[in-house]
């Protein structure tokens, strides 16, 4: 497993980050610890959750318990020291998470202890603004994104300083090592870098953004700022929610699926999602390669990635994540991935 610098912290993270996020609902606590000890197992040493999971649904009756599922699996384990944790404070937009407040100074300090509490740790390695308190295009609200709503000037700034202020009372009390955003922008990003740059406060390590064969908005703006900031990212549905594992072509729906739970797989299952995921299937059978893999693998030959985070509701389809460090693109498999992008450049 090789292992990538987590921006400029000096924490080096594994190329496959394990997603939890179904922990606590598609996946019961033995599930979950099943899955960590097979990714540790194979080299993994980085895992991603949020104080919003468990997701599909997410609801008030769950919220949190994937912390627990993890910290549990700590206790049990005794490996703390051995894993990169990264969770996430959740923005404005759910009324069962504090209110759905904003992220803010005061709304860090109660969320983080929230944080703690429940993975049983004293302290968090990357610590994520789930999104951003000014909104977000992702999630497919690029198709309707208009900046201009958002408040211009000083009311803006003070916005992300006050964040920031927070995230440095986090780092001095040795509450968490790092910080990062998702689901978030170039402008936001730089915007993060020059103030903490003219405050003397901690500086963003990564973002976590979604990217996939379907959604390559990283791709330019954020890959500039990737380069010349290290700023890496940490790509979450790598699979976009399974599709381009072909289980949902021609109108399947198999049981216990996400697409059982969520038919629209969050505005992601598309017709021309399918017509596009059909192109990289293609790819894949001429080329001898699971699919899977080769959606994985491809995220893994991005200069810009840190991390590719990976889901799995059996330890059977986590094998095939794990699988794909081992697949190795050629450049005719490359250049029939550009070719099917170009036939099918923005399907989601």
């Amino acid at each position: 497993m090789k292992m990538n610098p987590l921006g400029r912290t000096g924490m080096t993270v594994s190329e496959i980050c394990l997603g939890t996020m179904t922990f606590g609902e598609q996946n019961t606590e033995a599930e979950g610890h099943a899955q960590m000890d097979r990714a540790t197992e194979a080299g993994v040493n980085f895992f991603d959750t949020a104080e919003l999971y468990p997701t599909n649904p997410t609801r008030a009756e769950t919220q949190g318990r994937t912390e627990e599922i993890i910290g549990s699996w700590l206790k049990k384990r005794g490996t703390r020291d051995d894993i990169i944790i990264a969770s996430k404070v959740s923005g404005n937009g759910n009324d069962w998470i504090r209110g759905g407040e904003d992220i803010s100074r005061e709304a860090i300090a109660r969320a983080l202890d929230l944080n703690l509490k429940r993975l049983g740790v004293d302290h968090i390695d990357l610590y994520q603004l789930h999104w951003p308190n000014r909104g977000s295009y992702h999630f497919r609200k690029n198709w309707t994104f208009d900046a201009s709503g958002q408040a211009k000037g000083r009311k803006m700034l003070e916005d992300l300083l006050d964040t920031l202020r927070g995230l440095d009372d986090a780092v001095k009390a040795g509450k968490i090592r790092a910080y990062g955003v998702s689901n978030d922008s170039a402008w936001g990003i730089m915007q993060l870098i020059r103030i903490a740059e003219d405050n003397g406060l901690p500086r963003v390590a990564s973002v976590q953004n979604e990217y996939n064969l379907l959604c390559r908005h990283f791709d330019l703006d954020l890959a500039e700022v990737a380069h010349h900031e290290d700023v890496g990212l940490l790509a979450y549905s790598p699979l976009a929610a399974g599709i381009l594992t072909g289980k949902y072509q021609n109108g399947a729906i198999p049981k216990d699926s996400r697409r059982a739970r969520v038919e629209n797989l969050g505005g992601r299952w598309t017709p021309q999602a399918e017509a596009a995921t059909g192109a990289y299937l293609e790819v894949a059978r001429k080329h001898g390669l699971d699919p899977a893999q080769m959606a994985l693998a491809f995220c893994m030959t991005r200069p810009f990635m840190t991390s590719t985070i990976i889901g799995a509701t059996s330890l059977e389809q986590l094998e095939t994540c794990l699988g794909s460090v081992d697949v190795t693109l050629t450049d005719e498999v490359m250049k029939d991935i550009d070719a099917a992008r170009r036939d099918h450049p923005m399907p989601i």
